[in-house]
C-alpha cells in the first residue's frame, strides 16, 4: 500500500523558511508556511510605521518560493526599486501592503497574492496584527527585531502584545500536519519569532506531527554566535518548542550533547549546503527531510517525543 504524501508545515521567517518551503515542495502532499511578521527593519519596517500593517517581507519571500508559474507578476515580487520615494521597497511588499490596505484583510491579501502567482502551497502570517518582539539579554530588556538580532545572551523571547491574533487556519494547519519543519534561520528573530506566538506554541505542543529542526549552514549572527547544536535545541526547548529530530551540516556544530538537553531527539548530519556555502540546497535538504520523516514514522520511533505526551 502506498502511503499518502505528508502534510508539511514549515515555520519561521526570512530566507531560511523560503529554503524549507522549496525543499518540501518535492515530497509534500500539502504544503503550508507559517511566517513571522515581527520584522521592523528595511522596507517592512517602513511599511509597518507608515501603514500600521504587519511586516510583509518574509511573507513575500515565502510566496516567491512557492510561485508555480513564470508570470511577470511572480518574477517581479522580488524586484526592488533603486531610486525615488519607493527606493528599497520590493514590488511584493507593496503589492501585499496595497491589497491589505484596500481590503482591510491582511491574511486575505496574502491569499490573493498566492492565487495570482499560482503558489504551490499556502502561506499564513503567524499573526495578523503588527507585533513587537521583546527579550531579556546581557544588555537588559530589548525591544524590536533589529535590536534583538544584534544582541547576545538573549532569553525569554516574547511579544510586547500579550495575545496577538493568529489566523485560525495557521493553527489548524499545524494541528493537522504530519511533519512540521522548524527553521532554518536566525534562531531568535526568525525561528522563535514565529514559534513563540502563543497559539502557535500551543499547536506545536499538541500536534501529532513530527517536528524537525533544520540548523543553519553557518552561524555567525550575533544573536546566536557560538551556539552549538545543543544550545540551539535547548533555546527552543526553553521557549516551549519540543523536537523529534534535528538536521545539521557535518562539521559545523558539536552534536554529541544534544541527547543531554533533549533526550529522545534523533540527530542526522548531512551535506545540505548550496553552492554559496551559506544557504541550503533545496534538493539536498528535501531528500534529507523526506528520509528523516520516514525514519521518524517507523515503529522504532513511535514513542512520544521530547516536550509532548
Amino acid at each position: 500500500m502506498i502511503e499518502p504524501a505528508p502534510r508539511v508545515v514549515a515555520l519561521g521567517g526570512g530566507h531560511g523558511l523560503a529554503s524549507s518551503l522549496r525543499a518540501a515542495r518535492g515530497f509534500a502532499g500539502e504544503l503550508v508556511g507559517v511566517v513571522s511578521v515581527a520584522d521592523d527593519g528595511g522596507s517592512s519596517g517602513r511599511l509597518r510605521r507608515e501603514l500600521g500593517l504587519p511586516a510583509p517581507g518574509d511573507l513575500r519571500r515565502c510566496l516567491s518560493a512557492l510561485a508555480s508559474d513564470d508570470s511577470l507578476l511572480a518574477r517581479s515580487l522580488e524586484h526592488r526599486f533603486d531610486k525615488g520615494p519607493l527606493e528599497g521597497h520590493p514590488v511584493g511588499n507593496l503589492l501585499i501592503a496595497g491589497l491589505a490596505s484596500a481590503s482591510g484583510d491582511f491574511a486575505g491579501a496574502i491569499s490573493e497574492v498566492a492565487r495570482l502567482i499560482g503558489a504551490a502551497g499556502t502561506i499564513h502570517p503567524a499573526t495578523v496584527d503588527p507585533v513587537t518582539l521583546v527579550a531579556d539579554s546581557d544588555e537588559g530588556r530589548l525591544a524590536g527585531q533589529v535590536t534583538i538580532e544584534r544582541a547576545t545572551g538573549i532569553r525569554n523571547l516574547r511579544f510586547e502584545q500579550r495575545s496577538p491574533n493568529t489566523p485560525r487556519e495557521a493553527v489548524q494547519s499545524i494541528l493537522d500536519a504530519d511533519l512540521v519543519v522548524v527553521g532554518p534561520g536566525s534562531l531568535f528573530t526568525s525561528v522563535l519569532a514565529a514559534a513563540v506566538v502563543p497559539e502557535i506554541k500551543s499547536a506545536l505542543l499538541h500536534t501529532k506531527a513530527k517536528r524537525v529542526f533544520v540548523a543553519n549552514i553557518a552561524n555567525d549572527r550575533a544573536e546566536a554566535r557560538g551556539f552549538d547544536l545543543p544550545e540551539h535545541v535547548e533555546a527552543l526547548s526553553q521557549h516551549g518548542v519540543g523536537l523529534d529530530a534535528v538536521i545539521a551540516p557535518p562539521g559545523t556544530y558539536r552534536v554529541d550533547d544534544v541527547q543531554r538537553v533533549a533526550p529522545g531527539v534523533i540527530v542526522r548530519t548531512a551535506d545540505v549546503a548550496g553552492g554559496d556555502g551559506w544557504e541550503h540546497d533545496p534538493d539536498k535538504l528535501g531528500a534529507v527531510l523526506e528520509a528523516v520523516f520516514g525514519e521518524l514514522t517507523d515503529d522504532a520511533f513511535a514513542e512520544p517525543a521530547n516536550g509532548r505526551s
